[in-house]
């Protein structure tokens, strides 16, 4: 008996495509907490996260059984790419303005502050705590684009490589866009401090 969990994605697209739905359930439960995470990231909205987060994998079986997947190696990047322009789709369909209240994060994964301490001193919890409210306000403050390959390099653990092609841009669009977040994020704390 094939061991589904030990498989790469592509053979199990394989498998699927020849009548092994397993395969694709396989493919779902390895892939689902990523790509919800990803979906409820850019809604901020619980509701409207879950009916795409289930139509990205409509579209997703569809394109599939249509031979239209090739991206061997990638069908995570793959996945959020179809999201990303199903949400891009629903916002100009509904013309929807304002997309930075909806569509980006305000609350970056703690992670960023995790330091390799055994054990943190109740100071040493509220400074981490100060330093992620800080730093949610700073990112808050940067233009969309910025904001997003902040979340997909730093909060979704996205390679270069992987963001372009999510994003659909060149991986040096990619490059310029995280570094130019990087100075405007350094820029918006200096001026802070400033001010204190």
């Amino acid at each position: 008996m094939i061991m589904l969990s030990k498989l790469p994605d592509s053979k199990l697209i394989d498998l699927y495509l020849s009548g092994d739905n397993n395969a694709f359930k396989e493919l779902l439960y390895r892939h689902k907490d990523s790509l919800y995470g990803y979906i409820y990231y850019l809604l901020k909205d619980s509701d409207l996260a879950d009916d795409f987060f289930q139509d990205t994998f409509i579209k997703a079986i569809t394109l599939i059984k249509q031979s239209v997947y090739s991206e061997k190696g990638y069908f995570y990047t793959w996945l959020c790419k179809i999201a990303h322009n199903m949400i891009i789709d629903y916002f100009r369909k509904n013309k929807i303005n304002n997309i930075s209240q909806t569509y980006l994060a305000e609350q970056p994964s703690s992670e960023l502050f995790k330091h390799f301490i055994v054990e943190n001193t109740i100071q040493d919890n509220i400074i981490e705590k100060d330093q992620l409210e800080e730093l949610n306000y700073l990112i808050s403050l940067l233009p969309q684009g910025q904001k997003e390959i902040i979340n997909l390099r730093f909060y979704q653990n996205m390679s270069f490589k992987e963001i372009a092609e999510t994003l659909n841009i060149s991986i040096n669009t990619a490059l310029g866009r995280i570094r130019y977040a990087i100075l405007n994020l350094r820029k918006l704390a200096q001026q802070k401090a400033m001010l204190y």
